[in-house]
This record gives structure tokens, C-alpha cells and sequence, in this order.
């Protein structure tokens, strides 16, 4: 296999140095706040093996450019609201980048540093895993 250019974990590094970054302590403290909208960039997989921070909007990554952007066809009115809009994945490296890409195309929005598993840990509210058994 030929080299890469740009590692992963090189990209992750140089979006999450010009990005707004937020521990999972201080999204715990925004939760339930009405100017606040949590986007889960997670596979619904995750969401239903794991659970999801309650009230979180599902948008899965590989539509974010396209439900973000008014001129898509794929447009989503929520990303219209007048909202800090605080974006996550598992452990933030999807969502670093999610947001530096975000910003590029001008909206602005923030992470959480640790992901799901810090909202875990830092023991956030969560909705229970589907059972599917």
C-alpha cells in the first residue's frame, strides 16, 4: 500500500486545533438547555447497541453536509434553527472533523472532546439500548 499523505489521526489532530471543543462535563451541564441541540453523528447501530443522549437529533454522517446545507435537496429545517448546535460520535474523532468541515462551510458548531463514551463516563443521561432479543 502507498503512504498517505495525511493520517487519520493527522486529520483529526489539525480539525480539533481550530475547532470548538467541549468536555463531556461541560455538555452534561448544557443538556436539557432549549438553545442547545445535540447532533449524533453515530451509525443507528450504535445509537441502538448503545444508547443516545436524550433529545439528541440522529444524523448520520454521511448525510451532514447535505441536511446542513439550505440548497441541498436533502436540506433539514432543524439545522435553520437559532441553536448552538453541539455535535458527537463515539469517541470525537468523527465529529472533529464533522465540525471542521462544518465550519469550513460556514455554520458553526462545536464537539464533544470524548464522545459518547466521555458522556458515558462522566455519567450522562442516556435512553437505553434497543433490545432486540
Amino acid at each position: 500500500m502507498a503512504q498517505l499523505k495525511t493520517t487519520s489521526a493527522q486529520m483529526v489532530a489539525a480539525a480539533r486545533a481550530r475547532i470548538e471543543e467541549i468536555t463531556a462535563a461541560e455538555a452534561i451541564a448544557l443538556h436539557g438547555a432549549p438553545e442547545v441541540v445535540f447532533v449524533d453523528l453515530r451509525d443507528v447501530r450504535e445509537r441502538q447497541r448503545v444508547g443516545f443522549i436524550p433529545g439528541s437529533f440522529h444524523c448520520p454522517r454521511g448525510m451532514l453536509e447535505f441536511w446542513v446545507d439550505p440548497d441541498s435537496p436533502y436540506f433539514k429545517e432543524i439545522f435553520a434553527e437559532e441553536k448552538r448546535f453541539v455535535f458527537h460520535c463515539a469517541s470525537g474523532w468523527r465529529s472533529a472533523l464533522s465540525v471542521a468541515m462544518l465550519q469550513d462551510m460556514g455554520f458553526e458548531a462545536a464537539h464533544i472532546s470524548d464522545g459518547f463514551s466521555g458522556w458515558l463516563k462522566a455519567g450522562g443521561p442516556v435512553v437505553a439500548p434497543v433490545d432486540e432479543g
